[in-house]
């Protein structure tokens, strides 16, 4: 998971000619956030949800196909 510290210099950081309304909805909280005006939570939740507009939010919620797929071969390791 993202620090919202880490989220707030991300923000900081993409490119000019892709910010909007949503971007700058996220941008607010976590400035607010950073300068211990607003929980973290509120920086937190406006960063998915901008994550989530950008399509880069990775959904962690389902496992990865080499978490779960049969285990074949004789590496010796147990995953």
């Amino acid at each position: 998971m993202i620090a919202w510290v880490d989220a707030f210099e991300f923000l900081q950081e993409w490119p000019k000619n892709r910010r909007g309304p949503i971007f700058d909805t996220a941008l607010r909280p976590c400035q607010r956030a950073y300068d211990g005006q607003v929980p973290i939570s509120v920086a937190r939740e406006a960063f998915a949800g901008f994550a989530r507009s950008a399509k880069i939010l990775e959904d962690v919620s389902a496992a990865m196909p080499w978490m779960t797929a049969p285990k074949t071969g004789r590496g010796g390791v147990t995953a």
